[in-house]
């Protein structure tokens, strides 16, 4: 379930707020070529099925670059923002990769609201540790600190 905050008081009273988990996504080879022809990344564990079934993985993976792209997407599923003027994107902190994604595979997003604060120009910062979980895997394919604005 989505949570729903409409305004800045209730972005900063979300602070400690579970977020849940989003539905399940598959990961496909056109979705991890169409990426790979975005960014210009055709490594061979990525593109090349034949050569990557004989590869460390057994198979073609994602790029991690791609899961961390799938944060916004699928934040919209965790959180919804209204009553806001507008809504920055403003970083990530603590990125990491501890799993590759194979293709095939299936990925959700888990979050935190860790921290909201106001900012100047009548702001809100809010700092979300979120957790891209894969399917069947003991350690999650994504772990990153995303940190949004929201200004009235």
């Amino acid at each position: 379930m989505t949570v729903a905050a409409h305004g800045l008081e209730e972005l900063k009273a979300l602070a400690g707020r579970d977020l849940g988990h989003t539905d399940w996504l598959q990961i496909d080879q056109g979705r991890v070529d169409t990426f790979a022809d975005a960014t210009d990344d055709h490594q061979w564990i990525h593109v090349d099925p034949a050569r990557a079934a004989d590869g460390p993985f057994g198979g073609t993976i994602a790029h991690g670059y791609l899961t961390l792209s799938l944060l916004i997407p699928m934040m919209t599923e965790l959180l919804s923002v209204s009553g806001v003027r507008m809504s920055l994107n403003y970083g990530l902190e603590k990125v990491r990769f501890p799993a590759p994604v194979p293709v095939g595979g299936k990925i959700r997003l888990t979050g935190k609201v860790v921290s909201s604060d106001e900012v100047a120009g009548d702001g809100v910062q809010i700092t979300i540790d979120f957790t891209v979980e894969l399917e069947g895997s003991p350690k999650p394919a994504c772990v990153a600190r995303g940190v949004y604005r929201h200004y009235a």
